[in-house]
């Protein structure tokens, strides 16, 4: 792989491992092809932010391809992961703690199987407020921090599938297909509220974007080892 060939526009398709933010993939993958080629600047973008709390495909673009990001947003996703049943936090995930508790022993597994078909097709999700969407100029997790209630509208979601793979309480692996700008952080809530229980999401994994598959990924270290001999 040649600098023209990064300026020009390639797809990269990482694994991002857990605790990185999606910005910092960007930063590092940025930073290794300009010590390589030693440029001063090259454009590299992501298409869809992943949490630090997930895992999963991540997919770069560079140079004139950065102009793709939108189109690959836009795709269609797959995660699979695990919900927590017996608690919620204000987060909806890991981040926070637990700030309330529920009792789980009358959940049957019929129950939690039944749940799923009430999110299939399109439906509206209400975002966490722990999330980087703007409103009134600042992020919502600015105002979650700050202690502020703010009214966070509901929009519009596609699940194309939603599947129980293991159920071992109080834990519930899943995968879901879904559209661009669902929240599975607000599933799993929601997901608790459907049982009249609680629930977080406690472990994410983005398995697929559109026909990109995370299958096809490389790791960092990886991607660091190939552009290292380019």
């Amino acid at each position: 792989m040649t600098v023209e060939n990064y300026k020009e526009g390639q797809v990269i398709l990482l694994d991002k491992p857990l605790e990185w933010t999606s910005f910092q993939v960007v930063n590092k993958v940025r930073w290794l092809i300009r010590k390589q080629f030693q440029l001063k600047k090259i454009k590299v973008g992501h298409a869809g932010t992943l949490d630090p709390l997930a895992s999963g495909l991540l997919i770069l673009c560079t140079g004139k391809f950065t102009k793709k990001i939108d189109t690959y947003q836009a795709q269609e996703k797959e995660y699979t992961g695990t919900f927590t049943l017996g608690a919620t936090t204000p987060s909806y995930d890991l981040e926070t703690e637990i700030d309330q508790t529920f009792d789980i022993t009358g959940i049957t597994e019929e129950q939690i199987h039944s749940a799923t078909l009430q999110f299939l097709g399109e439906i509206e999700q209400q975002p966490p407020v722990f999330s980087a969407l703007k409103q009134d100029g600042k992020r919502l997790y600015e105002f979650a921090r700050s202690g502020k209630e703010v009214e966070i509208p509901k929009r519009k979601i596609h699940i194309a599938a939603f599947e129980i793979t293991r159920i071992e309480l109080p834990n519930v692996d899943f995968r879901v297909v879904c559209s661009k700008g669902t929240y599975i952080r607000s599933l799993a809530h929601d997901f608790g509220k459907v049982l009249n229980n609680g629930a977080y999401l406690s472990a994410l994994r983005r398995t697929r974007i559109g026909d990109f598959s995370v299958d096809n990924a490389i790791s960092i270290t990886e991607f660091e080892t190939v552009i290292k001999n380019a």
